[in-house]
């Protein structure tokens, strides 16, 4: 993870590290409890009721062993960290911390100007209308890790990244809001649009009809039907959702960025891409460590339907937001480049490329993601955001 590249991360699956021999540890008798204070004195003629008594040796319980970890349905302790089975989901969680940031301590000045002064009425229209999709996303993206994903895996390290990533769909949202309040846009009709636009609803809606049975607690994993729904959930949400619309969702602002417009928004966004990167590469990681560990084989039938259902929203947003092509990029660029990254997070995923033949229409994407961001773009003020040691990301 250390030399982690964001266009092209390995995500083969990580060998098992070795359990060390545990050797189990005598436990000393617990110590009495001392008198509670303020309580009451007993009555005189009366005896004190017997406090009860612990065995001699205090409880003792097998220690764990790793291999009893599994992503879903595992019989080791949930409270007990190491020994890791899946140490590299420990190294997500380390790198994350390591990309820390506000989006107050990126200035929003020249984004205001240039808002009411440079953008035409096409390129306020592409920007605002991704504002209002990216404010809903995240935070759908949010419920469905705390609320779905979450409480479903059955090992520590793997639930505290999602930890980390939940407070991260958070700070996305906080960041969209900060923009939004920082340019001065009517916030209840930024935020409604996602409802009375069909474009944009249509992405939601899609993301909430994958979510809604996997989301409840008692949708039991042990049923092969259930667990099978479950991988198509998780893989839709990791591959697609964060993988593809989101990592294409941020280009239209990119492109503005790359004429020397809203470039605040866009360092917003490009400190948010690297998070929903690491987002995408550990729900692939995840996804595909299930499959090997259930013995599940995905129907090729539902998996289709799910890219497709997936490319006809995206075709039809982006007709949508760029029904007038702005300098540099318009709705073709941005169904060519889904279909592009739909098959690069296919083959990361061990599946057929859904849309073969699709070519990479703008190389410079992945720039956004794994420039390093010592200093900003266009050499304005140097921002450090790294915590705890360096940050590698090519």
């Amino acid at each position: 993870m250390s030399q982690l590249r964001f266009d092209d991360w390995d995500d083969a699956p990580a060998a098992t590290q070795p359990a060390p021999a545990a050797t189990p540890a005598r436990q000393a008798s617990p110590a009495p409890l001392p008198a509670q204070a303020g309580a009451a004195a007993p009555l005189a003629g009366t005896t004190p009721a017997a406090a009860p008594r612990l065995p001699a040796g205090g409880i003792s319980l097998a220690p764990i062993n790793p291999e009893d970890k599994r992503v879903v349905n595992g019989k080791a302790d949930i409270n007990q960290l190491a020994p890791f089975k899946y140490p590299w989901a420990w190294e997500f969680f380390l790198n994350a911390n390591r990309n820390h940031w506000t989006p107050l301590e990126i200035s929003m000045a020249q984004d205001v100007h240039d808002y009411n002064h440079k953008l035409t009425p096409a390129e306020r229209h592409v920007f605002e209308n991704v504002l209002s999709y990216l404010t809903t996303s995240d935070i759908l993206a949010m419920r469905n890790i705390g609320l779905a994903v979450m409480e479903k895996m059955s090992a520590p390290e793997l639930q505290i990244y999602q930890a980390r990533q939940v407070y991260e769909e958070a700070l996305h949202t906080w960041t969209y809001q900060h923009c939004i309040e920082s340019l001065g846009l009517d916030q209840k009709e930024i935020y409604n649009r996602y409802r009375v636009v069909p474009e944009i609803h249509g992405k939601i809606a899609l993301a909430n009809r994958r979510l809604e049975r996997v989301m409840r607690s008692d949708f039991d994993l042990t049923d092969r039907d259930n667990l099978h729904e479950f991988a198509l959930s998780y893989l839709f949400f990791a591959g697609i959702f964060e993988g593809c619309w989101f990592y294409n969702g941020f280009t239209p602002i990119f492109a503005l960025q790359r004429r020397g417009l809203m470039k605040g928004t866009a360092e917003q966004l490009q400190y948010i891409m690297r998070d929903e990167v690491l987002h995408c590469a550990f729900g692939i990681r995840v996804v595909r460590q299930l499959l090997q560990e259930e013995n599940l084989t995905l129907d090729p039938v539902q998996v289709k339907a799910l890219w497709e259902e997936a490319e006809a929203a995206e075709s039809a947003y982006a007709g949508y937001i760029l029904r007038e092509p702005i300098l540099g990029y318009n709705a073709d660029l941005h169904r060519d480049q889904f279909r592009f990254i739909a098959n690069r997070r296919a083959r990361q995923l061990g599946l057929a490329e859904p849309f073969p033949g699709a070519e990479n229409v703008l190389p410079w994407l992945d720039e956004q993601a794994n420039m390093r961001k010592e200093k900003n773009f266009f050499e304005t003020r140097v921002t450090e955001y790294q915590t705890g040691g360096a940050l590698a990301w090519d």
